[in-house]
């Protein structure tokens, strides 16, 4: 049977039984696709994990004996492939820092049963293109994501300056993917009930503010560094991942913002173009030995890159990438160009979309940097199907009047 047609088992968690009634009643219709508990207890949830799998675990904050936090974090430990939520009515800054680390999202009670089911049904959806069980565990249990050293130690420098500006942590959080995500996820939280999504970090930063930074960067440590020297897999630099990762941003806002989209999708393709292959990352951190055979492997064109990452990991980097920003909140048509930048036929809905203008970006500045043929990098057939096969020629233009900008 596929996967994605098995039932999903949630386990609810909150000590007023009142509120586990509501939840019974308003998600009565998911009743034919989830099998759902409810326990009033931490210790009660726990037991229940152990005794038999769950795919999510949504509790409460604020219960007595083991609370929200320590329930999380013991899930994450047993159970690490399990999608982690807090739905609270406790939004104070001291219990949001408990479940920085554990947790994958946090929404506020009271919560509208559609938004809870979106949350879960959108994890759900990404995780099961990732196939294996072993992906699913190692992507569901990253807590933060490894930074530049240099971008790392100025940012620990910064934070610590008396003058120094929340403007100026959010620019130089901004030269770093890695920091980027983890504030976006922080800053896309129900929490701070902006009610609209964040794609820009330095927004982020300051809307977050010092105060509230200040803690996260240095006692919490959401932000790492990546330790280059327990990582030494011949042909993979983080600095060559991330400025190419860097270009492909800036590529795709321009190509964003010569087809007239609007703001909100020029901001959303520049972070997605930046983050598209944090998966790369992911892989490499958790399954070094799989990604030493990607040099050798061929990889002549986007359709022998897709089948060889498959082949060794069993999913690719991008629906890796795609499934981790899904869990963490960030913006959905961000996700979705994450995971499908390389498979654009995937997409539900044909259309010109953030992902189409990141599948383009990227295969440009391949084209450009690799020289690789544009054609075996693209997905013709995907471009023709949403009416923009006969922009190729000008968004290479574009990537040249950039480049002679950038000299």
């Amino acid at each position: 049977m596929n996967e994605s047609t098995v039932k999903k088992r949630i386990l609810f968690v909150d000590d007023e039984q009142n509120v586990l009634s509501g939840l019974r009643r308003s998600l009565r219709n998911q009743r034919k696709v989830w099998d759902m508990e409810f326990v009033g207890s931490g210790q009660d949830a726990l037991a229940k994990a152990d005794e038999s799998h769950f795919d999510a675990v949504v509790t409460d904050m604020r219960m007595p004996g083991m609370d929200g936090a320590e329930l999380l974090n013991r899930i994450a430990e047993k159970h690490p492939h399990v999608v982690r939520v807090v739905l609270s009515g406790q939004s104070d800054q001291e219990s949001v820092m408990k479940t920085v680390g554990p947790a994958h999202q946090y929404l506020n009670k009271p919560c509208d049963a559609d938004i809870l089911s979106m949350t879960l049904i959108r994890a759900f959806s990404l995780r099961d293109l990732l196939g294996e069980e072993r992906l699913k565990s190692l992507v569901s249990g990253m807590r933060t994501l490894p930074s530049l050293p240099a971008i790392y130690s100025e940012l620990m420098k910064i934070i610590q300056d008396p003058n120094a500006s929340v403007a100026d942590v959010g620019r130089l959080i901004a030269k770093d993917p890695a920091m980027t995500v983890k504030i976006l996820q922080l800053v896309n939280s129900a929490f701070f009930g902006l009610g609209r999504h964040v794609s820009n970090p330095v927004d982020a930063a300051s809307l977050l503010g010092l105060e509230i930074l200040k803690p996260l960067v240095l006692s919490i440590g959401i932000f790492k560094q990546f330790e280059a020297d327990k990582l030494a897999i011949k042909d993979f630099s983080l600095d060559t991942l991330w400025s190419h990762s860097t270009r492909v941003g800036s590529i795709a806002k321009q190509i964003a913002k010569a087809e007239g989209m609007g703001s909100p999708a020029v901001e959303d393709s520049l972070l997605a173009g930046m983050l598209h292959d944090i998966g790369k990352l992911i892989l490499v951190l958790n399954l070094p030995a799989g990604f030493k055979q990607l040099p050798e492997a061929k990889c002549d064109t986007l359709n022998d890159c897709v089948i060889t990452e498959k082949e060794i990991f069993g999913a690719t980097h991008g629906t890796v990438g795609g499934y981790l920003l899904g869990l963490w909140g960030l913006p959905e048509s961000v996700v979705e160009a994450v995971a499908l930048h390389n498979q654009p036929a995937l997409q539900g809905e044909k259309v010109f979309s953030v992902l189409s203008v990141v599948h383009a970006a990227n295969a440009l500045v391949h084209a450009a940097d690799k020289g690789v043929e544009l054609e075996n990098m693209l997905d013709l057939n995907y471009l023709n199907s949403i009416g923009m096969a006969d922009r190729v020629e000008a968004w290479k233009v574009l990537v040249s009047e950039i480049d002679l900008n950038t000299t």
